[in-house]
C-alpha cells in the first residue's frame, strides 16, 4: 500500500472519527458526567472493539450478508434497540456527586447509582452500531487492492485505531471542560437529555435504509 493511499486513508478515517455520532456523543456525555478516568474503560472499548469490527469486516462479514441477507436485517433492529436503550442511559444519568451525596437515611431506599459504559458494553455496541459499520465497509471497499487483501485490512484497522484513539480523547476530553460549566446538577441534567435527543435522531436514518 503507497504512502499516497495510506495518507488519504487517514484523512478518510479521521474525517469519519472525529465527526459527531453515537460512539462520540456518548463519550462526550461520560466526560461531562463521569470525568475523563472513570471513561477509560468506555474509550478502551470503542478503540478495541472497532479494531476487531474492521478486521471481521475486511474477513468476509459483507460475504455474510450478502449470503443471508436477514441477519443484516437482524443487526438493524439491534442497533435501534440498543441505541434507544443507551438514550435512555444518558438522559437518565446522575452526576456522581449526586448518587454520593444523598443520605439516604434510616430505612430509606438508596439512590440508584449512575456508571459509565463499561469496557464490554462499549466494545459490543461497535457492532450494532450503524455509522462504524458503514465506515469500516467503505473504507475496506475502497482502501484493500484485490493483490494484498490481508495486508491491506490490517494497515486499515491500524490506521482506524490511530483515528480512533484521537477521536475519543478529544470528545471526551470535550466533556470534561463542559463539565466544568455544568456543575449545577440542573444543568448537567438539561445536557444529558439534549446529547440523548442527539443520539435519538441519529436513528432517523438507520429508520430508512
Amino acid at each position: 500500500m503507497s504512502i499516497e493511499i495510506i495518507t488519504a486513508l487517514a484523512v478518510f478515517t479521521l474525517a469519519g472519527s472525529i465527526t459527531p455520532g453515537p460512539n462520540n456523543l456518548m463519550l462526550l456525555t461520560s466526560g461531562a458526567t463521569f470525568g475523563f478516568r472513570r471513561s477509560v474503560p468506555h474509550i478502551s472499548g470503542v478503540i478495541i472493539g472497532f479494531l476487531l469490527l474492521v478486521i471481521l469486516v475486511g474477513l468476509g462479514l459483507m460475504q455474510v450478508f450478502a449470503a443471508f441477507p436477514a441477519s443484516y436485517v437482524a443487526l438493524k433492529y439491534a442497533s435501534i434497540a440498543y441505541l434507544l436503550f443507551l438514550v435512555w442511559k444518558i438522559a437518565t444519568a446522575a452526576p456522581p456527586d449526586a448518587d454520593a451525596g444523598v443520605d439516604a437515611g434510616a430505612g430509606a431506599e438508596a439512590p440508584r447509582k449512575s456508571r459509565p459504559l463499561t469496557f464490554w458494553q462499549a466494545a459490543l455496541f461497535q457492532y450494532v452500531n450503524p455509522k462504524g459499520l458503514a465506515f469500516s465497509l467503505a473504507a475496506i471497499s475502497a482502501y484493500t487492492p484485490p493483490s494484498r487483501p490481508l495486508y491491506s485490512v490490517f494497515v486499515v484497522a491500524a490506521v482506524f485505531t490511530v483515528a480512533n484513539t484521537l477521536s475519543t480523547c478529544t470528545w471526551t476530553a470535550a466533556g470534561v471542560q463542559a463539565r466544568r460549566l455544568l456543575s449545577d446538577p440542573v444543568k448537567l441534567r438539561v445536557f444529558n437529555i439534549t446529547v440523548a435527543v442527539l443520539l435519538a435522531g441519529s436513528l432517523y436514518p438507520i429508520l430508512f435504509v
